[in-house]
């Protein structure tokens, strides 16, 4: 979210909470991308915000209420109030448990497991999702339409074309098992708790193989989980890389110094192999 909209968001979460009779006169931002991540206090809240229209919150509540009602690993809903998308000024506001951190990162292997649970509770709630193939068609429409991406230039639009059409083929090729899928289990989207990780960000569930998940999780987690098909993860995070970076290069796009983080995507795809995980890229560009 755009340094302009920040105060705005916060304000509208912290009268959300307060019509709740949540006491609220701060909030702390823990994380920023295309949505606010907020810790309110006094009330001890975790809110996140988008834009109105830019989120599907409802499709994220009821798939968090039944993932938790089957045991999986997420973070459930503040249980003060009603389950529900709130709407203030352009924004839209749900409130979920807060949880004070318990180690500075969770292990690779634990991750692995409590993603290894999340997808085994996904089998069992299935609802209807996008295919991860619809994201790649989002993508290719923004690379393929000037007016989306009027900044990307016509070198670098040829060369994301060409590689988001040939590592879909090469994918659906191997014709893996699919299953519903988190859709960008990275590490901002993982809270280390007294309960063990947790996972947040539902609302970009789609089905696909489970590889799909792994190429946005730190490259270690893949090592622990079982079964895993290398080159297909391979493919999946150049995939990965190729979406960000068209997603990136869209008019409007809400992500904090978006362009930069383009310019980065498209690099590394022309440099080559070994190809990093989402969650690698998104440290090195942040500097972290």
């Amino acid at each position: 979210m755009e340094k302009s909209d920040i105060a705005r968001a916060i304000t509208a979460a912290i009268s959300v909470a307060a019509s709740l009779d949540l006491p609220t006169d701060d909030a702390i931002v823990l994380q920023n991308s295309n949505k606010l991540a907020l810790r309110l206090t006094p009330c001890t809240v975790f809110a996140r915000v988008a834009p109105v229209g830019q989120e599907v919150a409802q499709f994220e509540i009821e798939l968090a209420q039944r993932l938790t009602e089957a045991g999986g690993p997420v973070c459930p809903l503040e249980p003060r109030v009603d389950p529900r998308v709130y709407t203030r000024d352009g924004f839209t506001v749900t409130l979920w448990t807060y949880y004070e951190p318990v180690t500075p990162h969770v292990s690779p292997a634990d991750y692995a497991k409590a993603l290894e649970r999340l997808h085994a509770g996904m089998r069992e709630v299935d609802v209807p999702s996008p295919r991860f193939t619809d994201r790649i068609a989002e993508a290719e429409q923004i690379v393929a339409n000037p007016d989306l991406s009027p900044e990307l230039a016509d070198t670098d639009r040829v060369f994301l074309s060409a590689r988001l059409g040939s590592l879909r083929k090469a994918i659906e090729g191997r014709g893996a098992v699919e299953q519903l899928l988190h859709g960008e289990p990275w590490s901002g989207n993982v809270l280390s708790t007294k309960d063990g990780p947790l996972f947040i960000d539902l609302e970009t569930c789609c089905r696909g193989p489970v590889e799909f998940d792994l190429a946005h999780a730190p490259e270690a987690v893949g090592e622990h989980y079982p079964n895993v098909d290398q080159g297909l993860l391979d493919e999946c995070r150049q995939l990965v890389l190729a979406m960000l970076a068209a997603w990136r290069w869209e008019l409007g796009d809400q992500f904090p110094n978006g362009r930069r983080f383009g310019e980065g995507f498209l690099r590394l795809l022309r440099e080559g192999p070994p190809w990093p995980s989402f969650d690698a890229v998104t440290r090195r560009l942040d500097g972290r």
